[in-house]
């Protein structure tokens, strides 16, 4: 556990609160407390998400809960790729 992560009595409160996946299928290879404890540490450390740890999982599936909770939250929040100023999209960058 480091030095920023979720501590088992802060984990006993929040982990009833998230959903429980009924999928059928392989189980999850990282719990979700290993990957919101990826999602605070980016938040706390500012690095790139492919600087977060693997210790959280890959640092695609951290970025993807992310983006998932951040778009049902606030769907204005996350933009649109090709909306994001100076970004290319389909060789031409977008400029606003």
């Amino acid at each position: 556990m480091g030095r920023g992560d979720l501590t088992d009595e802060r984990w006993a409160v929040l982990g009833p609160l998230l959903l429980q996946g009924t999928r059928a299928g392989r189980r999850p290879v990282r719990s979700w407390r290993q990957l919101i404890d990826g999602i605070r540490f980016w938040v706390r450390t500012g690095v790139p998400w492919r600087d977060v740890p693997v210790e959280y999982g890959p640092w695609s599936r951290v970025y993807g809960l992310f983006r998932r909770v951040a778009a049902e939250r606030h769907p204005a929040a996350v933009p649109h790729p090709a909306s994001v100023p100076g970004r290319r999209t389909g060789g031409a960058i977008t400029r606003t």
